[in-house]
């Protein structure tokens, strides 16, 4: 029985070699391959901590500081009337039995214009002819035929030919920005696109007790005779005027901390000889800021690149990629309070 007992212990040590060797062999490997991952790691961070923090690259929109002129200005409504216009009354009180123009006809000084009847029953007399006081335009004709009138009622009107003017309100706050001679921009849905010149004329010299208006009066240039008496007009008051001032949008300045400012377009070289786009502060001293458009006293030059949108996050020397250039503005600008 022992000598049974002996081999077969010989045996299963005889089998349990192999399984010994093959397990170690595993254990070598894993250590192997731990050793190997922890060098790779090490040179990875390494390479990274030599590389140094990636530096972020903020996207913006730039655009142009522009040398031009600024306008404020004042926008009120008013209609278009004749620049001087007389009414045509008859001599006579009776029925109107003929109208001899119409309207938007040139007539001459004495040119018949209506003739009205006198007559009454039993009574039968000559026409009474009304005739044209001045040369001009018939503008309007509010008699019409079998229409009894007296003298006081006029029969027509006629515009002279003292040129167009525009007639408007304006709010009593805004009379302290009121002159004459102030030039004017009219415009009108008739005409979509195309500004009409003109200047302030006459200035009323009473205000409405009622309304707290006073009454302006603005000669029209219309060389091009497209416009009407009776049209809408939308008109642009020009206030004050700054000619050959730094100008940029507003949304461009930033103030924080009691201090404003923008950030200006750079080009800086790396050591590598690489060209790089950064942001330089920049502070500036804005002054009249007009329809989102502001003017620059000091700190800015014209041509030079700023940025419009996207400046954010940024900071002193931020590093940028530029996305969009925007159109500077253009040379005249303005926008102004109105009623």
């Amino acid at each position: 029985m022992k000598k049974k007992n002996l081999a077969q212990r010989a045996q299963r040590g005889a089998t349990s070699l192999p399984q010994r060797a093959q397990r170690l062999f595993i254990m070598f490997f894993c250590t192997m391959f731990i050793v190997f991952s922890v060098i790779t790691i090490g040179c990875n961070r390494n390479k990274e901590e030599a590389a140094g923090p990636e530096v972020p690259v903020f996207a913006v929109n730039t655009t142009l500081a522009v040398q031009g002129q600024i306008q404020d200005h004042l926008a009120f409504a008013g209609d278009i009337h004749a620049g001087s216009t007389v009414d045509v009354f008859s001599d006579a009180a009776g029925r109107v039995a003929e109208i001899h123009t119409a309207v938007g006809r040139r007539v001459n000084r004495n040119d018949p214009i209506a003739s009205v009847d006198p007559s009454r029953p039993g009574m039968t007399f000559r026409h009474s002819v009304a005739r044209a006081p001045i040369s001009g335009t018939v503008i309007a004709i509010p008699a019409q035929v079998g229409q009894t009138i007296s003298q006081a009622v006029p029969l027509a009107r006629i515009s002279g030919g003292g040129g167009l003017e525009v007639r408007l309100n304006v709010a009593e706050r805004f009379i302290s920005k009121m002159a004459l001679n102030l030039p004017c921009e009219i415009t009108l849905d008739a005409w979509p696109g195309e500004i009409f010149q003109g200047s302030v004329s006459e200035l009323s010299p009473t205000v409405d007790l009622a309304a707290r208006t006073m009454e302006v009066r603005i000669n029209v240039s219309d060389t091009s005779s497209k416009l009407r008496a009776g049209m809408f007009a939308k008109v642009k008051i020009i206030t004050e005027q700054k000619d050959n001032i730094v100008k940029i949008p507003a949304s461009a300045i930033i103030s924080r901390f009691g201090e404003q400012f923008v950030y200006v377009i750079a080009h800086e070289k790396q050591d590598d000889d690489a060209m790089i786009t950064i942001v330089n502060k920049r502070v500036v001293t804005p002054g009249i800021i007009i329809d989102g458009v502001a003017e620059i006293l000091s700190g800015l030059s014209p041509n030079e690149e700023i940025v419009l949108r996207g400046q954010t996050l940024l900071d002193e020397g931020s590093r940028v990629n530029i996305i969009e250039q925007v159109t500077p503005l253009s040379g005249t600008i303005g926008q102004g309070a109105g009623q």
